[in-house]
């Protein structure tokens, strides 16, 4: 192919991004997020689960089950290792919700250096969700 025709062909768009999750117990993983976190399931996938997806607007986070912890507790404790982030229009009113639904924070809200607002869910199996949003 010529430098010309690759030159002039669209740059082809991302549109989004699904982490996926490492989970011990697949219905205790979407409980946890849409009983706490307002998230609904997608699916789950396998007879037990092994496989699902839950989401909330346009947050997506796959779940994939494994017998064995993919990350190290203690490196994740140590380097507070996020598994995704999510951003949102405006971090303080989703965090007030999760508060009175009764959600333990890894770090509560709190404005960054940089002017993004954040805080961090641990969900049961230490995976560190990062929800961001604008100051």
């Amino acid at each position: 192919m010529s430098d010309k025709r690759a030159a002039t062909r669209p740059r082809p768009k991302l549109v989004s991004a699904e982490p996926q999750l490492f989970v011990a117990d697949i219905g205790t993983s979407c409980e946890f997020y849409t009983r706490k976190l307002g998230f609904r399931v997608a699916f789950t996938y396998g007879e037990p689960a092994y496989y699902g997806q839950v989401y909330r607007d346009g947050a997506r986070l796959n779940l994939r089950r494994l017998v064995e912890p993919a990350i190290d507790a203690g490196l994740r404790a140590r380097e507070h290792l996020l598994s995704a982030s999510i951003t949102l229009d405006d971090a303080k009113p989703l965090f007030v919700e999760l508060q009175a639904a009764g959600v333990v924070f890894h770090q509560t809200l709190k404005t960054e250096p940089w002017g993004a607002r954040t805080f961090i869910v641990a969900d049961p199996d230490g995976n560190l969700i990062l929800f961001a949003g604008r100051e």
